[in-house]
């Protein structure tokens, strides 16, 4: 069962990124960039590393894809002309390589065996949010404070430059 849902996931990746470099709208590029962050952070997910998958969903396909649709949408990028007038042979040898690629992939999938490399008990605990808190509150404490210090000290500066001030008006 794993073996399928890690194959799902991995066709869904690349077909989503193959998807973002082929469609011509930027919006619907940066949609399929989410979508294939989201299918890493199911294989992280099939890898036990629980802690980075969650990042992967908050971080990247969160605030990071937030701030490329910001960008896009602020630039308001017009829509450009087809890319298929120009260097059709670099496009037949693209196609003539990704089914070399397709190929080979279909040849590992259809000579698959079920024998997979033993994982340590050590390395099964490596991705967990248990194991990241305790090596971050134990051993990396005081940078983690520092770091936290400095970025509250941001947010507060940052909301004092932002504020509006506005005198009252005097009469004389």
């Amino acid at each position: 069962m794993i073996t399928y849902l890690f194959i799902f996931l991995a066709v869904l990746a690349v077909a989503s990124a193959l998807a973002m470099v082929i469609n011509k709208n930027t919006v619907n590029s940066a949609l399929f960039l989410v979508l294939n962050m989201v299918s890493l952070a199911g294989m992280y997910l099939l890898l036990e590393a629980q802690f980075l998958a969650v990042i992967q969903i908050l971080v990247y396909a969160g605030a990071i894809m937030v701030l490329f649709l910001f960008v896009i949408m602020l630039l308001n990028v017009d829509e450009e002309q087809s890319l298929f007038n120009k260097f059709r042979i670099k496009y037949f040898v693209a196609f003539l390589l990704g089914v070399g690629v397709f190929s080979q992939i279909l040849y590992s999938i259809g000579s698959f065996s079920d024998t997979l490399p033993v994982v340590s008990e050590k390395m099964a605990e490596m991705g967990t949010v248990e194991a990241v808190g305790d090596v971050l509150y134990t051993d990396y404490l005081l940078p983690f404070e520092i770091t936290a210090i400095l970025l509250t000290a941001a947010v507060v500066g940052a909301l004092i430059v932002a504020q509006l001030k506005i005198k009252p008006a005097t009469e004389e």
